[in-house]
């Protein structure tokens, strides 16, 4: 079987788009809901071009909204496929908001999608390997095997955990909660 590879920067994409006075929550800032749309739309974009099939969110495994994004500001989102399975791809997505009058940049968020290719079908897809050019990449992709491990960690620990064991509800003191069952 000849497996294909293709480097990380074969899958990079980016969306810019001016924020408007519709996109923004009752406190003026941009509603989060709407940059969540935008994240999903690049995420399926970025996955897509690189596996060269349909793809479908699997999950959304980090939101980090670090800084709000005001009305007027120009958004830009960055995308590139950090690691591959055999039909998944976990998507790394920055965002920045640019003051188009000062032309200042922040960094208002980081996301990663995990995302599936499917093919015509609607089965899973084998998606290309990936081939790591730069320390960069290979820090990015270490990282997401790490998130994997700590998800497949905390699955299990759900599965085996008693939360009605005695030693759970005695547990619970510290927090501010009052059982009434």
């Amino acid at each position: 079987m000849n497996r294909i590879f293709k480097t990380v920067a074969s899958s990079d994409i980016s969306i810019s788009q001016l924020m408007l006075p519709s996109h923004s929550n009752f406190s003026g800032k941009i509603h989060g809901g709407f940059v969540l749309s935008l994240l999903d739309q690049i995420a399926f974009a970025c996955a897509s071009k690189f596996s060269g099939n349909y793809c479908v969110t699997a999950s959304v495994d980090t939101v980090n909204f670090l800084n709000p994004i005001e009305v007027g500001e120009l958004v830009t989102m960055k995308a590139s496929v950090n690691y591959v399975g055999s039909s998944s791809m976990i998507v790394g997505i920055k965002v920045e908001a640019e003051n188009i009058r000062t032309a200042q940049i922040k960094h208002c968020n980081s996301s990663y999608f995990t995302m599936v290719a499917k093919d015509s079908d609607g089965n899973k897809a084998a998606v290309p390997g990936l081939i790591l050019s730069n320390s960069n990449d290979l820090r990015r992709f270490l990282n997401c095997v790490k998130q994997i491990a700590l998800k497949k960690e905390k699955d299990l620990h759900e599965e085996i955990f008693d939360y009605t064991s005695k030693e759970a509800i005695n547990s619970l003191t510290k927090y501010n909660v009052k059982l009434e069952f």
